[in-house]
């Protein structure tokens, strides 16, 4: 099977307004956001349906469905109509739990690949709807450049 190497980029949050709770639990945002040149690299392989892995340089980083990444890729074959799996190796440089969105960024760099090994099967409207599945920040880290965000992020 092939493999896909892409770039996931930090973000950095040049403002971060919460605007109040949501009835769904969440809080109404309003961010501006920005792309930077750090970036982890993601290589993702498609794998027998179900078979779902993240595997990265960072021991403490959960390799399975807790894993944004491999919650991404299953969110993609859900959009895809069928059952999928993905093996991915992440080489972490944005630091963990540093406000960078390194985990939402490798979400997204996990469905621009298998977009690319599946023939950009998904336009970018399904595609954006996967990465609303897999968090907040990934439909901003899939589009990247700079934004203002605001809902739970997903309005760009």
């Amino acid at each position: 099977m092939s493999a896909v190497t892409v770039p996931a980029r930090a973000k950095l949050n040049l403002s971060l307004d919460v605007l109040g709770k949501r009835p769904d639990g969440f809080h109404d945002l309003r961010m501006v956001m920005l792309s930077c040149s750090l970036a982890d690299d993601v290589t993702v392989e498609e794998a027998s349906a179900g078979d779902y892995v993240a595997h990265t340089n960072r021991t403490y980083i959960p390799t399975g469905d807790k894993n944004v990444a491999v919650k991404a890729a299953r969110a993609y074959y859900a959009a895809l109509g069928r059952e999928g799996g993905a093996h991915i190796k992440i080489t972490k440089r944005i630091p963990v739990c540093a406000g960078l969105g390194g985990g939402s960024s490798d979400a997204a760099a996990v469905l621009r690949a298998l977009n690319e090994l599946n023939g950009g099967a998904l336009d970018d409207e399904r595609l954006y709807a996967a990465a609303m599945e897999a968090g907040s920040d990934v439909p901003y880290c899939l589009m990247g450049g700079a934004a203002l965000a605001e809902g739970r992020g997903e309005k760009l």
